[in-house]
């Protein structure tokens, strides 16, 4: 359907044999999402980076034959997610939301951080958004709720999955944006009476942030890392009269504290440990003391951000990470994920268990670190309103 309107979407296929996937990969490249037939939140999804973890993830999958086909897609990295919650009425949009992850893209819509109205999208890829939403509901003949996920690289769109029912961010959308979503779907659906939205009560004067809760201390041994699969058991929308202040009531509403001095960081690849690179020096500045592992010390002096070297938990070593833990030394642990290699998997999990164990709030993601980061070194705890929800008014 997407071809015929001629709208973009990830490269993709159904295939039941390896010299299939082979293929696919030699046109896609890595890396390529894998997911089976059947799947719910993501569950037996992976994303795979090299030829040896696809053959891991397959046998996880499913066995590949005719009965049991799996789907592949290329893996767009660094795009952004973006949601869009709607309802129409014979096809034609009556009321949306744009709304969008502050994590990219691969950490699963039910885990990822959601911000509402959208702050840091091209007004031209909004547009296209709004566009190619109004082109699938006419298509598709909605009457009722419908949410469509996009990602968003440049200003280049492209559609990842349409589903025709409400999603989890429409009562967050609907509460922040004071409009009953659902009520409207379900008159449509009933046929009764409904209202149409003002163009104005689409610009509000405020913001909200969903964080979402896990109970990765009550799953003894489980690896507390975001992916493709969803972990989270909750979440919690919060508003504010802007994002460091929503992100900030909706970060400790899930039970994160802000730190008080000493600071863990681990920041992965390359492109992480620039990513992070400024949100240090804002904690360097502010006057907390880090620490980091081996590769992200030596990164972070080198850019005259103070660091102390601490040993990974398979080094001997006076500052060794585990010890550490034990004589609770950090407030915060940022640990973001590298690669797959062995060693790399298992001083990693170590350190990220060892946080969750020692009930230390953790970030596994870069963006979301940077951001958690610059709004509590831009706002104070205390300095967060409280305000009801009544109290957001439209000017």
């Amino acid at each position: 359907m997407l071809d015929t309107l001629g709208i973009d979407q990830p490269l993709w296929a159904e295939l039941s044999s390896m010299e299939e996937i082979d293929a696919f990969i030699a046109k896609a490249g890595f890396p390529i999402l894998i997911r089976p037939s059947y799947v719910l939140s993501g569950a037996a999804m992976n994303v795979c980076y090299s030829k040896e973890q696809m053959i891991e993830f397959l046998d996880l999958a499913a066995k590949v034959s005719k009965e049991h086909p799996v789907v592949v897609s290329e893996f767009l990295q660094g795009a952004k997610e973006i949601e869009f919650d709607a309802v129409a009425m014979n096809g034609e949009v009556v009321e949306y939301a744009i709304s969008e992850h502050i994590e990219f893209a691969g950490v699963h819509s039910g885990d990822a951080t959601l911000v509402f109205p959208a702050q840091k999208i091209y007004i031209e890829t909004a547009n296209r958004v709004k566009k190619i939403s109004k082109k699938i509901a006419k298509e598709l003949n909605i009457s009722g709720p419908f949410n469509i996920q996009f990602l968003a690289k440049n200003n280049d769109v492209k559609v990842i999955e349409c589903n025709l029912r409400a999603s989890r961010s429409f009562p967050f959308v609907s509460k922040v944006l004071k409009r009953n979503f659902i009520e409207t779907a379900t008159r449509i659906m009933l046929d009764a009476p409904y209202s149409k939205p003002d163009k104005s009560a689409f610009d509000i004067d405020w913001i909200g942030v969903k964080a979402s809760q896990f109970s990765f201390a009550r799953l003894h041994k489980a690896d507390p890392v975001l992916g493709v699969d969803m972990s989270s058991t909750g979440e919690v929308g919060c508003i504010g009269d802007d994002f460091n202040e929503a992100l900030l009531s909706a970060m400790i509403a899930v039970g994160n504290t802000v730190p008080e001095k000493n600071i863990l960081v681990s920041s992965g690849a390359a492109k992480s440990k620039v990513e992070l690179l400024e949100p240090c020096r804002l904690l360097s500045q502010k006057g907390y003391t880090l620490y980091g592992t081996a590769g992200t010390a030596r990164f972070l002096n080198d850019n005259g951000i103070p660091t102390t070297t601490v040993s990974w938990p398979d080094e001997p070593g006076e500052l060794n990470i585990m010890d550490m833990f034990s004589n609770h030394a950090f407030d915060l642990v940022v640990n973001i994920p590298k690669d797959h290699s062995k060693r790399e998997l298992t001083n990693g999990y170590k350190i990220r268990r060892a946080a969750i164990d020692h009930n230390i709030p953790l970030i596994t993601n870069a963006r979301l670190a940077g951001a958690f980061i610059d709004a509590f070194c831009t706002l104070k705890e205390e300095d967060i309103q409280i305000k009801s929800w009544q109290e957001y008014k439209f000017i």
